[in-house]
């Protein structure tokens, strides 16, 4: 918890606070738009509440998995690029907790960013539902309740899903291969087809959250063995 504690103050959160802000206004303002032009068009956007759910979860878990590749890159990536790592590596601490440190860094702030981000767009957008009407229907406390679970769960896959890049990233201590690798998982999880919607499957982003486990771990336990 200490090292945790020192790399956050360490690496300075303005940054990361304020692309969260500008995505989940993004987001919330596409959402929006589609919802408005379909309305006025005469057409419907969603079909319902849990399509609703499901498209706005789908964005925000897009959006900020690809942030966490960026996390990846500043906490570890680019600390063996630029080999300033290796100052730390001559504290006397174990190399294994202190990039067990960075690696919660990144899934952790990934699973809060996402369940919160989610939250506030979704309620953002049903506050705008209410004035416009873009879906047709009550948002009952047993919907609120049942998405409340699977927005846990999914940002739970998704912060595990956002580790996956680690693996490409230390193979050359490469930036680019890691937040490549981000953006071809998204294309991967997020695709739809008519009738059928990839991101609609919890056990996709928990298998690959347990694929991204797998990778950290292996990279914890070479640390001992991986020169700068």
């Amino acid at each position: 918890m200490n090292l945790i504690r020192i790399e956050l103050r360490k690496m300075k959160m303005g940054w990361y606070v304020r692309g969260v802000l500008i995505a989940n206004v993004i987001i919330m303002g596409f959402m929006w738009l589609i919802s408005y032009s379909e309305k006025v068009d005469g057409g419907v956007s969603f079909q319902s509440m849990d399509e609703a759910f499901l498209i706005i979860g789908t964005f925000v878990r897009a959006v900020f998995i690809v942030f966490g590749a960026v996390l990846l890159v500043k906490l570890v990536i680019s600390e063996y690029k630029n080999k300033t790592i290796l100052v730390m590596f001559t504290y006397p601490i174990s190399r294994k907790k202190l990039l067990t440190a960075k690696l919660l860094i990144a899934a952790g702030l990934t699973f809060i960013t996402i369940l919160l981000s989610n939250i506030l767009i979704a309620a953002g957008f049903f506050w705008l539902n209410s004035i416009y009407q873009f879906i047709q229907g009550e948002l009952t406390s047993e919907i609120i309740s049942q998405q409340a679970v699977k927005m846990a769960v999914f940002a739970f896959g998704a912060a595990g899903t956002s580790l996956v890049p680690i693996f490409f990233g230390m193979r050359r201590h490469s930036v680019p291969a890691t937040i490549i690798s981000s953006v071809v998982i998204v294309m991967l999880i997020s695709s739809t087809s008519p009738g059928f919607s990839i991101s609609s499957v919890v056990y996709i982003p928990l298998s690959l959250a347990a694929v991204g486990f797998i990778f950290s771990y292996m990279a914890i336990m070479n640390a001992d063995k991986q020169d700068a």
